[in-house]
């Protein structure tokens, strides 16, 4: 059969790990952690910490690529620290919950400024789903052409950032209130985490590729931490500016802060220009998201354990095309019938519990294999911290959101059905 290229570097990882993490919401997000949390200490205290955890999580992640260097990645990892249906159940939700759904969450989002910029009236739903499918394109050209135009795009989005920080800055900014109010308690902090949680997953979605990377031990590490530092970075400048130009209550009191500094500072042109800048910031996140998943459902198949035609790579550009069409086609399914929101509810509970089974997996394989060439920075303290963490997450969405977390879940065990058919499938086959 067909393998894949390895053609990726250090840079295509670093672009790789930001543009997984950064999507439209840092634009957006910033004022639900300050109707939380009501001062500036708070609200930048409360993306520093999400910051730290994510950190964590990235020298895990590196640990383990130069463990495992496999295509797959994080599915590799818990196939071969727990069991073959815990990395099935973890592909299954990627594909019918996690993935597909911020997908088309994210390309609505691309539709709706879209329109808005372009003056095409309606039509933004047709226009999100067309960039799914462009996307989808691309990606089948090879590993090289998708990665190009993650990058282009991931530079492009910096370049929208450094704008809003630049202006921000540039703004006369409002007094900070002094007193702290006495319903900023520990309580409302843990609330505010659960966004700030979510803002920064996706660094985990770079390890998918590591198959098509050129020196998987070395450059998925550097990419990782790299990555995730420069989203820290990126994360608590924008939200600085935001409490510099709206103060704390401003930033509450608006759903769209971004726009809202810009607007302050330039007028209604600066809310144009962000309004560019959030759509590509959305058409990245596309751009990386059909770049490193289908990666999943391919290792999937070559296990046995989904649709065979899955895990075929093309001759001509050494990447998986049936993987990559799968993904489009449900993401464009889910943005068509509109049912994406309810799909978002879902995923935090999901996804934050293979986050947490992902840093106990470090714990198994240090036991298992030999030192690996990048060692995580205060093991095993520092990776219980993390586990803890990203459980105390779901513990959170659970209690804040049981019917919704419950489909989620739900969801992902009935992927167990599919797994013990396809399991038994396979076996008959082979006895055939």
């Amino acid at each position: 059969m067909t393998q894949l290229a390895r053609r990726l570097g250090p840079f295509d990882a670093t672009m790789i790990v930001m543009g997984g993490i950064i999507g439209s919401g840092i634009f957006i997000n910033p004022y639900v952690v300050a109707q939380q949390v009501h001062t500036a200490a708070l609200i930048v205290g409360a993306w520093a910490a999400g910051g730290v955890i994510a950190l964590l999580g990235a020298f895990i992640y590196a640990e383990l690529a130069a463990l495992r260097p496999e295509v797959g990645g994080q599915y590799a990892y818990l196939r071969d620290a727990y069991h073959p249906a815990v990395a099935f159940l973890y592909g299954w939700g990627l594909l019918l919950v996690v993935q597909t759904g911020g997908m088309a969450a994210v390309a609505a989002t691309f539709g709706k400024y879209f329109v808005e910029l372009t003056g095409a009236g309606r039509g933004d739903v047709l226009v999100a789903a067309t960039a799914l499918a462009a996307l989808t394109l691309v990606n089948c050209f090879g590993v090289r052409s998708g990665s190009n135009t993650q990058s282009v795009l991931m530079l492009l989005k910096l370049a929208a950032i450094a704008t809003l920080i630049i202006v921000g800055f540039l703004g006369h900014g409002v007094q900070q209130p002094s007193a702290v109010p006495v319903h900023d308690t520990l309580l409302s902090f843990g609330a505010a985490m659960t966004p700030v949680m979510f803002a920064y997953g996706g660094w985990q979605t770079a390890s998918f590729v590591s198959g098509e990377m050129k020196n998987p031990r070395r450059d998925l590490a550097i990419g990782l931490l790299l990555g995730v530092a420069g989203v820290i970075a990126v994360y608590l400048l924008v939200n600085i500016v935001c409490l510099h130009v709206l103060g704390p209550a401003g930033l509450a009191a608006t759903s769209t802060p971004a726009s809202a500094v810009m607007r302050r500072v330039l007028g209604p042109r600066g809310a144009q220009i962000i309004a560019v800048g959030i759509a590509i910031s959305a058409l990245g996140f596309l751009s990386q998201s059909m770049l490193t998943a289908p990666r999943v459902y391919y290792a999937m198949a070559a296990d046995g354990v989904f649709f065979r035609a899955v895990a075929r790579v093309n001759a001509a550009t050494h990447v998986p095309v049936v993987a990559i069409v799968l993904q489009g086609v449900v993401a464009i399914i889910i943005t068509l019938s509109g049912t994406y929101e309810q799909i978002l509810s879902y995923v935090v509970s999901v996804d934050f519990i293979f986050f947490g089974l992902t840093g106990l997996a470090l714990f198994v394989f240090r036991r298992r294999l030999p030192p690996a060439t990048f060692r995580t920075p205060g093991h095993p303290v520092t990776t219980a911290i993390f586990v803890c963490a990203c459980w105390v997450v779901v513990a959170a969405t659970i209690a804040r959101n049981p019917l919704n977390s419950a489909i989620g879940i739900g969801i992902l065990l009935a992927g167990l059905i599919a797994y013990f058919f396809w399991r038994g499938a396979g076996a008959r086959k082979r006895m055939a």
